[in-house]
């Protein structure tokens, strides 16, 4: 083993905690590569191949991070085009209604009048506790988010 280095370059192959993420290339002193990365199947050396396959992996994720962002872009051009949502609830006194509305209210709304399926826990919604008009925010993608508008009536 006489073509140890101090420092190798290596690739992680998994995420390893205080070093880094799946596929990152690391300078590492060549004894923690050989004693504890190597064995567990945690990263290898980088050779010409290794990197080739690297960038390809790369690529493929960043394809589909983008793929996903356009959908929800998508996604969220057909939720602000709609118009507003109509919630009926049964009126208490004035412009109070009983119970609230909730996110879960709102993705069944969304589910009847558009047949797509949306988390509610991306959903957004003031406390609605009175008949009218109100703005919703669904967080489609970390970057996209919808405003959707929601009518309150009593019924």
């Amino acid at each position: 083993m006489g073509s140890w280095k101090k420092k190798k370059k290596v690739i992680l192959k998994e995420d390893v905690s205080e070093l880094g993420k799946k596929g990152e290339l690391l300078e590492l002193k060549a004894g923690f590569f050989r004693n504890y990365l190597f064995p567990l199947g945690k990263a290898q050396i980088l050779t010409p191949l290794a990197f080739r396959e690297m960038r390809i992996e790369e690529e493929r994720i960043e394809a589909e991070k983008k793929r996903v962002k356009e959908e929800a872009e998508q996604l969220a051009r057909i939720f602000e085009t709609v118009g507003a949502f109509k919630v009926k609830r049964k009126g208490g006194k004035g412009k109070l209604i009983f119970g609230t509305v909730t996110a879960q209210d709102l993705v069944d709304i969304i589910k009847a009048q558009l047949q797509r399926d949306v988390d509610k826990r991306i959903v957004s919604l003031p406390e609605i506790r009175e008949t009218g008009e109100y703005i919703a925010e669904l967080k489609l993608h970390p970057e996209v988010s919808a405003k959707v508008k929601i009518n309150v009536y009593a019924n």
